[in-house]
């Protein structure tokens, strides 16, 4: 197992984009930031958490200071405990490379572990696998396609294909693909776009 990156079910949610991108190495999944205390006022996030926090689950993995936890206790409440799963590093002091001095507790951040020790908690954390993505990413040539971006009209029909989905009706085109290689494959949103192939 040591090396591949399993595609877990759940949303991960994290403080910043230096946790995602190591999280990106450990594992293949829908990783959502919360920018600090950002997510405190986001609407977007929050209203894009509780959707899919409640189809899928949510793994929330925050530094091991006391903003982290503060943000895991807001995500808790947001979502609903029952769909929120924990997952931690250890309280070691230190401070991430591209950093010239260590946070103000003086504690490692989620970045600064290794692939391995991020990919075992978020499994210890009851990360759930699910199949390997088969087929082809969803491009953003693909939402222009499908008249969801770049086209007359393709505001209104962005949302009204997002509201279909249960999805929060404003999201950026990268948050969108993120999520629809997500949640879906190529055919799937092809077919709900363009019909089923007539003979």
């Amino acid at each position: 197992m040591t090396g591949e990156r399993p595609r877990i079910l759940q949303v991960l949610v994290v403080e910043g984009r230096y946790d995602a991108a190591a999280l990106t190495n450990a594992v293949d999944a829908l990783i959502l930031t919360t920018d600090g205390f950002g997510i405190f006022k986001d609407k977007e996030t929050q209203s894009l958490l509780k959707e899919l926090g409640r189809q899928r689950g949510v793994i929330v993995f925050t530094d091991p200071d006391t903003a982290g936890f503060r943000i895991r206790r807001f995500v808790a409440d947001l979502v609903g405990p029952e769909y929120v799963r924990h997952a931690y590093v250890p309280a070691v002091e230190g401070k991430e490379k591209r950093k010239e001095a260590p946070g103000k507790e003086g504690l490692l951040g989620v970045e600064g572990f290794d692939v391995e020790a991020l990919r075992q908690a978020v499994l210890n954390a009851g990360g759930r696998e699910t199949a390997q993505r088969s087929g082809r990413a969803i491009t953003y040539g693909d939402l222009y396609a499908w008249g969801l971006s770049g086209t007359a009209g393709s505001r209104e029909e962005r949302y009204a294909f997002l509201k279909r989905l249960g999805l929060p009706p404003r999201l950026s085109k990268k948050a969108l693909c993120d999520v629809l290689n997500s949640l879906y494959t190529w055919e799937e949103i092809n077919e709900m776009q363009n019909g089923p192939q007539r003979g």
